[in-house]
């Protein structure tokens, strides 16, 4: 009875995710009217805003479980698989943001990929995590990997707020902040604005499942290491074997 009220907490998360994704397909596509200027290319702001969205919370997330790694006071293995498992979450959402802006900006730039200031920023984060993500399978003993991987976390991370701003900053072609704007005004209203919340909260819960799921997953594989590191350590060093004695000529 355990196992199976287990399995069915961890399908609550997918289940909810799935349906919530569902509800948002119905509202972009069938009850969201199109943009007055954009049309229906505008739809993909549905998508769009979201998965940017989630990619930002989940480099703070692992921003946030890397520090509490550095401190010694609050030094535990649990926050480096945290800060690893939402950075993987986060290169997904982030590759995702860049694909769909892509297919966002066709229609309305007439281009697939710019120079933009926003884009270059965004496909530096990208690479920033993919080679955080790397450094985190060079070999090495367990807390000093996890020590380097939590400094190099805090410093990618800046380039968040910088894409973020970077339409403010720089002049783009890329539009301004439609809701976390500097002036705190929302530019959408209506059922576009409900839409768009819901997709943010959508994909906030498909978030919390797979970062639950990737980090059950990286528990489970720190815990294969730790018994395959024990299991080495017990062995006894293997004997020299004797040379073959030269034949009696």
């Amino acid at each position: 009875m355990i196992m199976i009220a287990a399995r069915i907490r961890r399908a609550v998360l997918p289940a909810t995710a799935v349906l919530s994704l569902a509800v948002l397909a119905w509202l972009a596509l069938g009850v969201a009217p199109p943009d007055a200027i954009q049309g229906d290319a505008q739809r993909l702001m549905y998508l769009h805003v979201p998965v940017a969205w989630l990619a930002y919370l989940a480099y703070g997330i692992t921003a946030l479980a890397s520090l509490l790694y550095l401190v010694p006071r609050t030094r535990q293995r649990r926050w480096d698989l945290l800060a690893g498992a939402s950075a993987e979450v986060g290169v997904v959402f982030t590759a995702l943001t860049i694909v769909d802006g892509s297919l966002w900006a066709r229609p309305v730039w007439g281009v697939w990929w710019t120079w933009d200031a926003r884009l270059v920023t965004t496909a530096v984060l990208l690479f920033l995590y993919l080679g955080y993500l790397a450094l985190r399978r060079v070999p090495g003993p367990a807390d000093r990997r996890a020590r380097r991987s939590a400094v190099v976390a805090l410093i990618a991370f800046a380039d968040v707020p910088v894409v973020h701003l970077s339409v403010i900053w720089w002049r783009t072609l890329h539009q301004q902040p439609t809701v976390l704007n500097p002036e705190l005004d929302p530019q959408i209203h209506g059922i576009m604005a409900f839409t768009l919340l819901w997709g943010v909260v959508a994909f906030t819960v498909l978030y919390a499942a797979l970062l639950a799921h990737r980090y059950r997953l990286a528990r489970a594989e720190a815990e294969q290491e730790e018994r395959l590191l024990r299991l080495a350590l017990a062995l006894p060093p293997t004997a020299p074997t004797a040379a073959a004695p030269e034949p009696v000529r």
